[in-house]
């Protein structure tokens, strides 16, 4: 075993390091997926994978991290730690069940503690189709020139337009317009990109080579920034199917805490376009897919939306004073990742929770 708080780390390549030395204590082969980018300190960029289990499996889970780089530290200490736990993996062996890690989504984001990729863009929205037209978001370009104003931190008057939009419109509106993404502005918040990044591919290639024979697959996909501090909002990750949505919620809800679905209303998360998930479908159409993003509580909203914005500010203005970029970086890691060890004990205890249940929902 390994202790909670050993299996997290501070930086993206202590992180890896540690994610390796799991496979290596595990005896399992890693997979390295080069990035072409070097990180923040100059290392060594990669999504690494990491096969438990049989390759031929018709069982396989899916627990994936970072997709949203900061975001990684949660997800990277929940798959280091589960490396090591030996009742976990004996657990998923005796049912016939594979386990790929997809360590570091974004390498890149992780490395920068940002949450988009090398291209600015938010993983989670790059999933569509970019031969047909983008969609476009009306709200989001209404608000865009308010949430990047031209110096940081933000005017009086700047904060004051953006209170008055909320107050008229409401948070959850808000909340929406922000983050549902938008394909318009590049340097924006929550953009989806204008082609499929580096990571949307190597993702794709990695689930062709890894779940191409899978009849089963189900996907916990790791991720921080929403709702109550430590609180891991369990939200289905698939396509508005009633059928699959029942499958999920008998495998990972209860009656006081169903999943929660983005098509509802009932999820903290607003309804989303271009998602992750979607791969699952294109990639390994011969499956029957059920999949969940753990979702947990940092900061209040409106502050994690006041991190995100100096972040993209910061990003078009690599300009700015050290202490001041210094200030905005440490804000994004804060609203990302709570560095206490009540948190991190809450982050494994119900990621390992949700794994076991995902191996008896796919045995079962």
């Amino acid at each position: 075993m390994i202790g909670i708080a050993e299996a997290f780390s501070p930086r993206y390549a202590q992180a890896r390091q540690k994610f390796l030395q799991g496979c290596v204590s595990a005896g399992l082969a890693v997979e390295p997926h080069a990035h072409p980018l070097k990180g923040r300190d100059g290392e060594d960029l990669s999504m690494d994978v990491a096969l438990d289990g049989d390759a031929n499996a018709q069982n396989l889970l899916i627990v994936t991290s970072a997709c949203h780089g900061v975001e990684g530290h949660c997800g990277s200490g929940v798959q280091v730690f589960a490396l090591h736990d030996a009742e976990w993996r004996e657990k998923a062996k005796a049912q016939g069940v594979a386990v790929l890690y997809v360590h570091a989504l974004n390498p890149h984001g992780f490395s920068y503690g940002r949450r988009v990729t090398h291209e600015n863009v938010d993983l989670n929205r790059n999933f569509i189709d970019f031969s047909k037209p983008v969609p476009v978001n009306e709200p989001y370009a209404k608000l865009h020139e308010l949430l990047l104003p031209a110096i940081w931190p933000p005017t009086p008057e700047n904060q004051a337009a953006v209170a008055k939009w909320i107050e008229k419109l409401g948070v959850t509106a808000f909340q929406a317009a922000v983050t549902s993404g938008q394909y318009q502005f590049d340097d924006g918040l929550f953009f989806g990109g204008r082609a499929p990044t580096w990571s949307n591919k190597t993702i794709r290639s990695v689930l062709k080579r890894h779940a191409g024979n899978a009849r089963r697959i189900a996907w916990i996909d790791l991720h921080t920034g929403l709702g109550p501090n430590g609180l891991g909002e369990r939200i289905f990750a698939g396509r508005d199917d009633k059928a699959a949505y029942a499958r999920a919620n008998a495998w990972w809800g209860t009656p006081a805490a169903p999943v929660t679905s983005i098509y509802d209303g009932s999820s903290t998360s607003a309804l989303l376009r271009g998602m992750m998930w979607d791969s699952a479908y294109e990639e390994c159409p011969q499956a029957e897919y059920t999949g969940i993003a753990l979702e947990y509580g940092t900061l209040p909203l409106l502050e994690v939306t006041g991190a995100l914005r100096a972040d993209h500010w910061l990003h078009k203005h690599p300009e700015a004073p050290a202490d001041l970029a210094d200030g905005i970086r440490a804000r994004m890691l804060e609203a990302f990742y709570t560095d206490t060890d009540a948190w991190r004990g809450q982050i494994v205890s119900q990621a390992r929770q949700a794994m076991f249940q995902a191996v008896d929902g796919l045995s079962g």
